[in-house]
């Protein structure tokens, strides 16, 4: 009978600060772009008309991860959230189960995670302040991994008062409009991405995009046209060209794989980033399991270590 630590969706947040999330998931890029890390593609498994479920598995550092999450933008009004399930690990060499841990979470804290180090690496030189469009879960973490990163003052916007002002206290930032957020310097949009919010007239010298909420087909947060109108960069060529703010300028044929940069070579340094001080950069994340894998070991070692509270289950 194998006994597995069960951690809830709290636990996985207070297990690993933002400065050490952004670490792991930066570190994960590395090794998943030399190739030490591998991560076999993504699948869609559609339940109409309610959302999809996505089966995401990777391999790195002994370790074995498969996450089973959800899409399932009506769920609010059900009093349930649109991301949800679970992240199973295991031990690459036995095959034991290690750790089951809340996916949503897991989600959370890799996305904050890659909005930090994808400003970092792309945005202009001397860039501070940040505009969050979308202050859900996933776009407060982007909030939260970018101030402990050194950014801000910041512009927090979402159609939900109670969610801006929250989040803006939270940081002691602001709320505001669409329009004072597209003034900053770094822009995150963390939207369910039916509605498109970038628009080419959005755009200003300088500025550098995190486009976060764009996930799958037929999504996208930008216009084909702002799109075009930045230097292009993506988690995943492969996964970005199929779902995301990328694949409609791509099946067009107005975006090909030679004008996009995968941000684990500018990372590596094989590959440039930002072309010039003026440039608009604009990075489209679809989400990876490498970087589900660098919090959830983060999380296993945290509770080895007796740093984590979990519920034990027999299998």
């Amino acid at each position: 009978m194998t006994e597995v630590p069960v951690v809830g969706r709290e636990a996985v947040l207070g297990a690993i600060a933002p400065a050490e999330a952004i670490e792991r998931v930066g570190d994960a890029f590395l090794r998943h772009h030399r190739g030490e890390w591998r991560m076999p593609a993504k699948v869609y498994l559609d339940s109409p008309p309610y959302g999809d479920f996505r089966a995401m598995p990777a391999l790195g550092d002994g370790l074995a991860l498969l996450k089973w999450i959800t899409s399932f933008p009506g769920n609010a009004a059900h009093g349930l959230p649109a991301v949800m399930g679970v992240v199973c690990l295991s031990d690459a060499y036995d095959g034991r189960p290690l750790m089951l841990l809340d996916a949503g979470a897991v989600t959370a804290l890799r996305t904050g995670a890659v909005a930090a180090i994808a400003s970092a690496a792309l945005a202009a030189p001397g860039a501070a302040s940040v505009g969050v469009i979308g202050c859900g879960l996933h776009g407060a973490w982007a909030a939260r991994c970018l101030a402990a990163a050194g950014y801000g003052p910041g512009v927090c916007v979402d159609p939900r008062a109670e969610a801006a002002d929250g989040l803006a206290r939270e940081l002691g930032w602001q709320a505001g409009s669409p329009a004072q957020a597209f003034a900053s310097d770094v822009v995150c949009c963390v939207t369910p991405g039916h509605e498109v919010v970038v628009q080419r007239d959005s755009l200003h010298p300088g500025l550098h995009l995190n486009l976060l909420g764009a996930d799958a087909a037929g999504k996208a947060e930008a216009s084909v046209e702002a799109v075009t109108a930045c230097a292009l960069f993506c988690d995943e060529w492969e996964q970005a060209s199929h779902g995301g703010e990328l694949a409609t300028a791509a099946r067009s044929g107005v975006v090909r794989r030679e004008q996009v940069t995968e941000l684990g070579a500018v990372l590596d340094g094989s590959a440039p980033g930002r072309p010039d001080a003026a440039a608009v950069t604009l990075f489209d994340s679809t989400g990876l399991a490498i970087q589900d894998l660098a919090i959830a070991a983060a999380v296993l070692q945290a509770w080895r270590d007796g740093r984590v509270d979990a519920t034990t289950v027999a299998l």
